[in-house]
């Protein structure tokens, strides 16, 4: 699977399409719409389920190191929900250039500090996760291509540490979608 088809294959959720198409006139700095709302929407047509189904939320990662406040990325989150709250679901807003500020008390371990949106996704544990789309053109960011998502391949994300969150993570797809294999890195 190229860029092309995998953009098209994601937009057939309409969510997508719609957040791709209002997240340019939000202005957020650096913007894409990433992880499980993308990879997801693949594993849902290829196992003949509707696109959006099972989706949890949305995530948006845009890069602002400008302020790196709570305060000023829950501005950010406020403005985008309002401007997609005719959607209908969950959309998680997170400025990558604060990850490093809050991932030790979530997750348990450190966390380093961002230069990029694309920095935040390369770090998913799982390699074929580590994808985007950016909002205002439509480029692809994919750093270990797309063939792990076409063939349903989960396997570690060697930039990342191994950790319980890994095998959680792969183990809560393949429940989903059991056409999934783990595969070691």
């Amino acid at each position: 699977m190229d860029a092309a088809v995998f953009g098209d294959i994601i937009r057939r959720n309409t969510v997508n399409r719609a957040l791709l198409e209002r997240l340019p006139d939000i202005s957020l700095a650096d913007a894409w719409l990433t992880a499980g709302c993308l990879f997801q929407t693949v594993w849902n047509l290829q196992t003949g389920r509707p696109p959006d189904e099972q989706i949890v939320d949305h995530d948006v990662f845009y890069y602002d190191p400008a302020d790196l406040s709570w305060e000023a990325e829950d501005r950010v989150i406020r403005r985008v929900a309002g401007a997609c709250a005719d959607l209908g679901v969950t959309i998680d807003v997170k400025n990558q250039a604060r990850v490093h500020l809050w991932y030790r008390d979530r997750f348990g371990t450190d966390y380093p500090v961002l230069r990029s949106s694309e920095d935040g996704m390369a770090r998913f544990p799982v390699r074929g996760t580590c994808v985007g789309i950016r909002a205002k053109c439509g480029q692809v960011f994919a750093p270990f291509g797309l063939v792990d998502i076409a063939e349903g391949i989960l396997r570690p994300n060697p930039d990342v540490a191994l950790t319980a969150r890994l095998a959680e993570k792969c183990l809560s797809y393949q429940r989903r979608w059991p056409h999934l294999r783990i595969e070691p890195g």
